[in-house]
């Protein structure tokens, strides 16, 4: 993962900040930078988003096509999950240095997003056990500056409200097989409920403290991590340690009621933010690079 050098004397500087409750760029232990969400911003996909958090910036595309369910739950559709880190983001990246990074970032949103109490998987599905519609999830990290995490699952959240699925009408043919047509109205499709689809907030232990939305040299004072996906109740889906450090039972309940509540207080104002950008419709004014 991306990372700078930072001294002695400023890893000092920065941790007599946290332990006082101030960061460096004036903000609150669990106060984000600021946020910006764009969606509907690629046009041969069928849901997308773009998020820029500080200088972290991160495309989401979404393509929903048709396959064919898995054995074990033969109702139920599923996400496919793939992250390009891009060179432009660091020079770390260069090459094949973001793909590990890549992969374990997938595998990370795999377990956090592809079950049954994240998305309506159920919905998803076509006919039991024969065909179902598979969302492909392509994550492209655009520029690096720490919190990876966060706004990946932030934008995947837009994303996913953002994606529009055609109707499938099914209908028999004269051997008695089924033929699956699409609408080709783009008004006549489905949409995902994403009321419970989490957001994953990243807690770094700085000291004897821990923070939100760390930079990038705010990583460089932390010893470990806590990732914790929070749904808009507050209810806790996953959690997994980052670092090499180790956390002590205190500081894991603490940093965990933390993660709650600040996962909690983030779904609301992103809801309202989707819901009145979309009700702008083809008033929207698009900005950014893709606009």
């Amino acid at each position: 993962m991306a990372a700078v050098q930072v001294s002695e004397a400023e890893k000092v500087y920065l941790m007599h900040g946290v332990r006082d409750g101030l960061r460096l760029d004036g903000r609150r232990c669990e106060d984000y930078r600021h946020m910006e969400i764009e969606t509907d911003v690629v046009s041969n996909t069928d849901g997308s988003a773009k998020i820029s958090l500080g200088h972290t910036d991160v495309l989401v595309g979404v393509k929903a096509e048709i396959g064919k369910p898995k054995p074990t739950v033969p109702d139920e559709g599923y996400l496919e999950f793939f992250v390009d880190c891009s060179a432009n983001a660091t020079p770390e990246f260069e090459g094949r240095g973001g793909e590990e990074l890549g992969v374990e970032l997938s595998n990370i949103l795999y377990k956090v997003f592809n079950n049954r109490h994240s998305v309506d998987l159920r919905s998803l599905c076509i006919c039991p056990g024969e065909n179902c519609w598979v969302l492909y999830v392509d994550v492209l990290l655009l520029q690096c500056d720490g919190n990876l995490f966060d706004a990946i699952s932030i934008a995947i959240k837009a994303a996913l409200f953002n994606t529009r699925i055609p109707k499938v009408h099914i209908s028999e043919d004269e051997e008695g097989g089924k033929e699956i047509e699409l609408s080709d109205d783009p008004y006549d499709c489905m949409r995902l409920n994403v009321e419970n689809v989490p957001c994953i907030v990243t807690l770094c232990k700085i000291g004897h403290r821990h923070v939100v939305d760390a930079t990038l040299q705010e990583k460089a004072c932390s010893v470990a991590s806590l990732l914790i996906s929070v749904t808009h109740k507050g209810m806790v889906t996953c959690v997994r340690k980052m670092g090499r450090g180790s956390l002590d039972p205190e500081s894991i309940f603490e940093m965990t009621e933390a993660g709650k509540r600040v996962g909690k207080t983030l779904h609301a104002p992103l809801m309202e933010l989707l819901q009145k950008e979309e009700s702008l419709g083809k008033k929207r004014q698009k900005v950014g690079f893709l606009g």
